[in-house]
């Protein structure tokens, strides 16, 4: 059996509930796994590798783990219309782009997103695809996530209320119920699979308050809960989604979800700007998780999300780049670097540390997706590993270099191992062709555009 020896390090950052940190430290991976960490003086007692990857320089982390995702908006960055417009406008005047797409458009989409991520450092990504337009499925997103080599967690989104039922979707993007739980069951049994070290999991993952009805959302938490997979939603994004709550269902965001079924460890919830004190405790209390989108937030306006005080409660909360069409980037260290940021203006800055938010891009992620076994560097962990070059202008007159990758510029990932196999090498994708992604892209983009 292959292992495979990580070698070098200037340092490891573990994520370990302890903060370990190892200097000078080496990491033996076997079959996908973890098999030891420690000071490179250690390692003349462990068992010889067949392979070395020499990390002189750099530091290592955890893999990174993206929470939220809509990769099929990769190839709807920077749309004038949507430049500066709330939520609500915002979507409007995409749903007409996105229901031209084709389903090339979605595998081309998924490619180029999932490449931005793993050269950003990511090795665990959701996608939350809600519209499936002109026959485009989910599987073809999972096939491209698959292709390029990163840990998936797909979600089959859906909506069903459009228009003309008072919805905010046009009605050619919606989907009848049925449809949508048949195809949901559809997706889990060929798909989903729970074992540990799995690279393709799913959840179910109605898109929001304002396009799916009360009923899709209980009957997609009881399927979900029969079959064995995570419950996702946006919830509680902005001040037009909480207005729309309150008008529609009588009551905030947190008593929807609550009502509805929508707590628990197998659920987590996007953006949660505007959850309030009441809400963050009932959060806590029932172990229900958050993905934390602060680069989007910004981008729409939304506001800041109150994740200090959610980390004191003790949620799950990890960090999500959300799609590119509210983003228009797709880099996980930037988005920590805005958590950090975003708390600091709001509550001084000793309010959260740099380590903290890498804590929300490694470990806390991987904790809110339900993937147990990824997001630390320890023996048992999955072989999900991200190596930085320290060697680089932004990092010149860094002190100290973990901080370095969440204060200073943003950083490339020299190499990438997911499940111990490499998908990033020396600063360049294995199994894609970006270059010829790019030029795909250009052409997709001026035939929406026309």
């Amino acid at each position: 059996m292959k292992r495979i020896l990580i070698r070098n390090a200037d340092i490891i950052a573990t994520m370990e509930a302890s903060g370990r940190e190892i200097a000078e430290g080496c990491i033996l991976i076997r079959d996908g796994m973890i098999e030891q960490i420690g000071a490179c003086s250690e390692t003349a007692k462990w068992p010889k590798a067949d392979e070395t990857i020499d990390a002189a320089g750099c530091v290592v982390t955890p893999g990174l783990v993206n929470t939220h995702h809509h990769l099929y908006q990769t190839l709807t960055r920077a749309v004038p219309e949507a430049a500066s417009a709330l939520l609500f406008g915002w979507l409007q005047s995409l749903y007409p782009i996105w229901g031209r797409m084709r389903p090339d458009d979605f595998v081309l989409a998924a490619e180029l997103g999932l490449s931005e991520l793993a050269l950003s450092g990511c090795t665990l990504s959701a996608d939350h695809q809600y519209i499936f337009p002109n026959g485009a499925r989910l599987g073809d997103t999972i096939d491209a996530a698959e292709r390029i080599g990163m840990r998936f967690h797909a979600t089959r989104g859906s909506m069903s209320i459009g228009r003309s039922k008072g919805g905010l979707p046009p009605d050619s993007l919606v989907e009848k119920e049925d449809d949508i739980l048949a195809d949901s069951i559809d997706v889990i049994d060929r798909f989903h699979d729970p074992k540990p070290g799995a690279m393709i999991r799913v959840a179910l993952a109605p898109c929001s308050p304002f396009s799916v009805s009360q009923d899709l959302m209980r009957m997609s938490a009881l399927l979900a809960r029969d079959k064995g997979v995570m419950l996702h939603t946006h919830l509680a994004e902005n001040d037009e989604d909480v207005a729309f709550s309150l008008e529609r269902f009588g009551c905030r965001p947190g008593q929807y979800a609550e009502d509805l079924g929508w707590l628990g460890p197998d659920v987590w919830h996007a953006h949660c700007v505007k959850l309030d004190e009441q809400e963050i405790k009932l959060f806590a209390a029932t172990q229900t998780g958050v993905a934390h989108c602060p680069c989007s937030n910004c981008r729409l306006g939304s506001g800041i999300a109150p994740i200090a005080a959610m980390y004191k409660a003790g949620l799950r909360v990890g960090l999500g780049v959300d799609g590119s069409a509210s983003n228009d980037s797709a880099h996980l260290l930037l988005e920590a670097r805005q958590a950090m940021s975003l708390q600091r203006v709001s509550l001084g800055a000793d309010s959260f540390t740099p380590r903290q938010a890498l804590m929300l891009a490694t470990k806390g992620g991987a904790r809110t997706l339900g993937w147990n076994d990824c997001g630390i560097l320890a023996p048992g962990m999955r072989a999900d590993i991200a190596i930085w070059d320290l060697n680089t202008l932004p990092n010149a007159g860094a002190w100290d270099p973990i901080a370095a990758l969440v204060l200073c510029a943003p950083h490339r990932v020299r190499d990438l191992l997911v499940e111990g196999r490499r998908i990033v090498a020396d600063g360049a994708m294995v199994n894609v062709d970006v270059r010829a992604l790019q030029e795909k892209a250009r052409a997709a983009v001026h035939r929406l555009m026309a």
